[in-house]
């Protein structure tokens, strides 16, 4: 296990009733102690594994679901293969109580296949389910997957929207890491991912410090948190974190959502855009657009327009629901062409 110091923050005020503000707006992780430990499949799963399982069988309806089947071999590393033209298990999909079969029947191997069904939507796979399993996030309308599995291993990445995972049966080990720490953490590729998102090439259970320098200044500015079954954590947008499922059976519940309305854009797309727009220009040019972006949205203020009638601000004016649709539609024809 990583030699790390920094545990993340507990806190016992949150409610499953209701998260206060600080909470919800907060730029550092946070662990929720017991945040959903009287969920009644939180209650199952401390009876055993088998309980849990068939706690959440009463609300399959034939629900088929993706899941990933790992090799022995790899020890729950869901990754890519050994030379990167694919990845180290056979993703599938399948009815959901199939793989509640399999996780069963594999529950006392002592090197089992790892067994990974990962962000499915709860209100499709396990309707009703979050009648009595549920955040109650007043006017906010997250969305709320199910993760479960075994022994798993998920490499270190990162989500556009804010998340409290909840560790509803069995334990987990997350590992974060500020956003700044990127260059630190050699990601793999943006467009070739196991799951959607760009991940570390590191091996956490076995850093290559030779191939991989920077991955210990990396770990000084980590932080670990050990969740029990009922516990939660708050992961703010952008924080890398590497999350282990430690038992031979393991629940997860999220809530992903977003501090903008839900008309902004995803801003990895900027970044995709720039990759095919920006980044080869010639240097003095790329330092141009760089001062461009910083005066016209990273640095960006009441006086970039002031000089302009308000009735022709255009796209420099707050954006909006028809703002953002009328934006899109030009990027659409732009891009098109």
């Amino acid at each position: 296990m990583l030699a790390i110091n920094t545990r993340v923050e507990e806190t016992s005020s949150a409610s499953a009733a209701g998260l206060p503000d600080e909470v919800l707006t907060s730029t550092t992780p946070l662990v929720l102690k017991n945040l959903v430990t009287d969920w009644p499949l939180a209650e199952a799963g401390k009876q055993s594994a088998d309980a849990a399982i068939g706690y959440i069988r009463d609300f399959y309806k034939n629900a088929t679901i993706g899941a990933f089947f790992g090799d022995p071999k790899a020890g729950g590393r869901v990754f890519y293969n050994d030379d990167m033209t694919g990845f180290n298990y056979q993703p599938v999909m399948l009815k959901l109580d199939a793989v509640l079969d399999k996780l069963q029947q594999h529950a006392q191997d002592e090197n089992p296949p790892a067994i990974y069904v990962g962000s499915t939507t709860v209100d499709t796979s396990l309707p009703g389910m979050r009648a009595d399993n549920d955040i109650n996030f007043g006017n906010i309308r997250p969305l709320v997957s199910i993760w479960l599995g075994n022994r798993t291993r998920i490499a270190a990445h990162h989500d556009v929207p804010d998340n409290i995972a909840c560790n509803v049966v069995g334990h987990r080990r997350f590992t974060l890491f500020p956003p700044q720490e990127l260059k630190n953490l050699y990601v793999g590729p943006l467009d070739f991912t196991p799951a959607g998102q760009s991940i570390s090439l590191v091996d956490f259970n076995n850093p290559d410090y030779e191939k991989f320098p920077r991955f210990a200044e990396a770990l000084r500015n980590a932080q670990v948190a050990e969740l029990e079954p009922g516990d939660a954590i708050f992961i703010p947008s952008m924080w890398w974190h590497h999350v282990e499922a430690l038992d031979s059976f393991n629940v997860l519940i999220n809530y992903w959502w977003r501090q903008v309305p839900a008309y902004m854009g995803n801003p990895a797309d900027v970044l995709m855009h720039a990759l095919l727009t920006i980044r080869d220009l010639p240097t003095e040019q790329r330092r141009v657009w760089q001062g461009i972006f910083d005066h016209y949205v990273f640095c960006a203020d009441e006086d970039i327009v002031a000089h302009i009638p308000e009735h022709k601000r255009g796209v420099l004016s707050p954006m909006n629901e028809r703002a953002a649709r009328e934006l899109r539609a030009q990027l659409l024809n732009k891009l098109n062409r």
